[in-house]
């Protein structure tokens, strides 16, 4: 049996796109597992700009035309016609309508992961858009598919509200952290709050953050707020600080990547993830890596447990107030060395034990491809 996973981009885990992230250490770990795996992306650039990989990597040119299928994409799907799972990374994406039409007339099977394109805030967002392409396409990726496979629960409840059915399969991915924690005492003379991740205002609740911020530094006036990433609302994002009065506090690193990224990380002090709508965040799993102790908000499906493991604290609604003291909290956690420390480590111990790939791929087979 071979799974072949099927992505837009290169799978490439130096870049920001979190689905990429997952796939490519999904792929890794299945091969280091001895299955046999490869990643076929579908992408604009066919330049292999990426390392040597212990499973297969196939590019095929991605077509003006969203819903076209390459000729050569269309042949090496109907090659894999035996012993083949496909696997399918991605909500709302045209390709992957006419990709599922092929495996489906040609009785070849698939699984589906949407990485939280169907949570109900997702849904509300050009919602008749989508209610008709729903109808139109979405709809046949849904019943076509031989699993759906949800990645945190806000998206199995979004999803039941428009497509009722006994496919769903609830599971978390994995996450492994090759860079080993440094001492989790902080060591910067004023707290630093941290983000990584796309700036789409609305979706990552940057316009909360900034008003809670704004609230912080009239108590704590020298704490920083270190925001990475990149999108066309980085103009509008400027404009909201200085409106905030927050140019002195807040700084806007762009996209960072690689070692650039992961030392500004390293040197942060609390992540923040104030999100209205998620799969189940990259970014905050990755910092709890790092021994960093989260905030986030209900809708990133991994509330529960930052609570449980006191990784961290969690906001219950968008809220800019609730999240203000959220921080203040944070800060006097940071100004305990003890207390810091050992919320730290239940950071490091959250990931290594509940999002742990053997124990994730057992369950990918057994409930998502039944092998």
């Amino acid at each position: 049996m071979e799974i072949i996973h099927i992505v837009l981009g290169k799978a490439n885990p130096n870049r920001m796109n979190g689905v990429n992230k997952v796939v490519y250490q999904m792929a890794v770990k299945q091969a280091e597992m001895q299955i046999k795996v490869s990643v076929w992306g579908i992408t604009a650039d066919l330049t292999k700009n990426f390392e040597e990989r212990n499973f297969e990597t196939r590019l095929f040119l991605k077509s003006k035309n969203p819903f076209t299928i390459s000729a050569e994409l269309k042949k090496a799907l109907l090659s894999k016609k035996e012993n083949t799972i496909f696997h399918i990374h991605g909500g709302w994406i045209p390709i992957f309508y006419s990709i599922s039409k092929v495996l489906q007339s040609n009785q070849i099977n698939f699984v589906f992961t949407p990485h939280g394109a169907y949570n109900t805030i997702a849904m509300k967002r050009n919602f008749w858009i989508k209610k008709l392409y729903f109808q139109l396409f979405e709809k046949t990726v849904l019943k076509n598919s031989k699993k759906i496979h949800n990645i945190g629960k806000s998206e199995s409840t979004g999803l039941s509200t428009f497509y009722k059915n006994n496919k769903s399969v609830l599971l978390p991915y994995g996450f492994e952290n090759t860079i080993k924690p440094e001492l989790f005492t902080p060591k910067n003379e004023d707290i630093v709050f941290g983000f990584i991740g796309r700036l789409d205002i609305y979706t990552k609740g940057l316009d909360t953050l900034l008003l809670a911020f704004e609230k912080v530094i009239t108590q704590f006036p020298n704490a920083k707020l270190w925001i990475i990433g990149d999108s066309n609302e980085k103009s509008k994002l400027e404009t909201l600080i200085i409106k905030y009065k927050l140019s002195e506090n807040v700084i806007l690193f762009g996209s960072q990547f690689g070692e650039e990224k992961n030392n500004l990380l390293k040197k942060m002090d609390v992540f923040v993830h104030p999100s209205r709508n998620e799969g189940l965040p990259t970014s905050v799993i990755e910092a709890a890596s790092f021994g960093k102790p989260c905030v986030v908000s209900n809708a990133t499906n991994i509330n529960e447990l930052i609570e449980s493991y006191n990784a961290g604290k969690s906001i219950t609604k968008q809220d800019s107030n609730e999240l203000h003291d959220v921080l203040i909290e944070m800060i006097l956690i940071w100004q305990n060395k003890k207390e810091y420390e050992t919320m730290s480590k239940n950071a490091i111990k959250l990931v290594e034990e509940s999002f742990n790939w053997k124990k994730v791929i057992t369950d990918l087979n057994h409930k998502l491809y039944e092998i």
